[in-house]
């Protein structure tokens, strides 16, 4: 990863957490974590489509603008779960070099 890429979602990550405990009038992350646990995945859910709709247009800005608000939403969620971009990179490096259909098939023997 480029250097200083990962530490944006650092910080990101960081300045989402500053803000659980935030008045939910004053900070949109605050209300995201707020009682409502379905406000953020209502919100994932919205931005996944319009991310959808915009790689259906073909227009690259509007593809990168809301793949950052499906990321960004995504971020808040895990966040919700106590975890983080460091989290999701740690999966993805472990699925390295591991065939999809290979990675997938491994997932069903792990379920009770």
């Amino acid at each position: 990863m480029k250097t200083g890429l990962y530490e944006t979602l650092e910080r990101l990550a960081a300045t989402i957490e500053a803000r659980r405990g935030a008045d939910p009038a004053s900070s949109y992350v605050a209300k995201l974590l707020g009682p409502d646990a379905d406000a953020v995945l209502k919100k994932i859910g919205e931005e996944a489509t319009e991310t959808v709709l915009a790689a259906k247009g073909g227009d690259r800005l509007s593809i990168v603008r809301e793949t950052a608000d499906l990321w960004f939403h995504t971020l808040v969620m895990l966040a919700r779960h106590g975890l983080g971009p460091q989290d999701v990179l740690a999966e993805l490096h472990r699925r390295e070099g591991i065939s999809g259909v290979d990675e997938k098939a491994s997932r069903g023997k792990t379920k009770p």
